[in-house]
C-alpha cells in the first residue's frame, strides 16, 4: 500500500484486536501517526509497539464521555492535531429477543452507538477548534444493512451507527470534516468465534456447519478478513475519497448488494 496518508495524525478507538489492528496497521504502513485507544491498554500498547512509525496506545473506555474527551486531547497534544480518525470499538452477544436482557441492550447500545457518538463528537471538537479539516470512518456493519437474528440489539446499535454517521456528515461538511462508515460482514476475528459457538448452541447445530453457511453466504466464497476492512478505511479517509461523505461502504463480500 502506498503512503497516501503520509503526515496524517489518526485516533482510533477499539485497536486493541481484530478489525481495529488491522486499520491501526493499515494506517501506520500508509503513513499516518497513529494513537491507538482500547478498552485494554495493554492490548493498545501492543498494538502500537507493532505499528511503530510514533504511535501510542492509550486505555479507553468509549462509554465515558470525559475519559473520550479527554483521550483525544491527549492524542491531539502528542500527535500536534487530530486529522483522521476510526469509530472502531464494538460489542456483540447473541440471544433470541424473547430471552434478550435489559442489559445486554444497554450494552450493546453503549458501546456500538453511544461510542460512536461520543468519538465523533470529542474528534470534530477538536478538529473545529483547531480550523482541521479531516475525515473520519465508524465501524457500522453488514447488520446495519440487514437485520440479523439472534442479533437485534446489536442490528438496533448499528444502525444508529449508520443513521448517526449521515446526520453528522451533513453538519460538518461544510468545515472539510468527511464522515463515513463501512459496514464489514462475516469477518474472521475472536468476536466472530464467539458469535460462532452462541449461534450453534442457540440453533441446534455444529460450529462448523455455521461457519460453512456463513462462507455460503458470502458470493466471494470466503470468510473475510480485517484487512479487507483495513484497506478500505485507509481510502475512505485518503484524499482519493475526497467528495465521498455520508455513505454506510458495504465491505462484505457480496452477502449484501446495495
Amino acid at each position: 500500500m502506498s503512503r497516501v496518508l503520509e503526515g496524517r495524525r489518526a485516533f482510533v478507538t477499539g485497536g486493541g484486536a481484530g478489525i481495529g489492528r488491522a486499520i491501526v496497521l493499515a494506517l501506520a504502513q500508509a503513513g499516518a501517526a497513529v494513537c491507538v485507544t482500547d478498552l485494554d491498554g495493554a492490548a493498545a500498547q501492543r498494538v502500537a509497539a507493532e505499528a511503530g512509525g510514533g504511535a501510542f496506545g492509550l486505555a479507553l473506555d468509549v462509554r465515558d464521555a470525559a475519559a473520550t474527551a479527554a483521550a483525544v486531547e491527549q492524542a491531539a497534544a502528542r500527535l500536534g492535531g487530530i486529522d483522521a480518525a476510526v469509530a472502531n470499538a464494538g460489542v456483540s452477544t447473541m440471544r433470541r429477543v424473547v430471552d434478550l436482557t435489559e442489559a445486554e441492550w444497554d450494552f450493546n447500545m453503549d458501546v456500538n452507538a453511544k461510542g460512536v457518538f461520543l468519538t465523533n463528537q470529542a474528534v470534530v471538537r477538536a478538529m473545529l477548534a483547531a480550523g482541521t479539516k479531516g475525515a473520519i470512518v465508524n465501524t457500522a456493519s453488514l447488520a446495519a444493512k440487514v437485520g440479523a437474528p439472534l442479533l437485534a440489539h446489536y442490528s438496533a446499535s448499528k444502525f444508529a451507527v449508520a443513521g448517526f454517521t449521515q446526520a453528522i456528515a451533513k453538519e460538518v461538511a461544510g468545515n472539510g470534516i468527511r464522515v463515513n462508515c463501512v459496514c464489514p460482514g462475516f469477518v474472521a476475528t475472536s468476536m466472530q468465534e464467539r458469535e460462532v459457538v452462541w449461534e450453534a448452541q442457540l440453533r441446534g447445530m455444529s460450529e462448523e456447519a455455521v461457519r460453512a453457511e456463513y462462507v455460503s453466504l458470502t458470493p466471494l466464497g470466503r470468510l473475510q478478513q480485517p484487512e479487507d476492512v483495513a484497506d478500505v478505511v485507509v481510502f475512505l479517509l485518503s484524499d482519493s475519497a475526497r467528495f465521498m461523505t455520508g455513505l454506510a461502504v458495504d465491505v462484505n463480500g457480496g452477502v449484501f448488494m446495495s
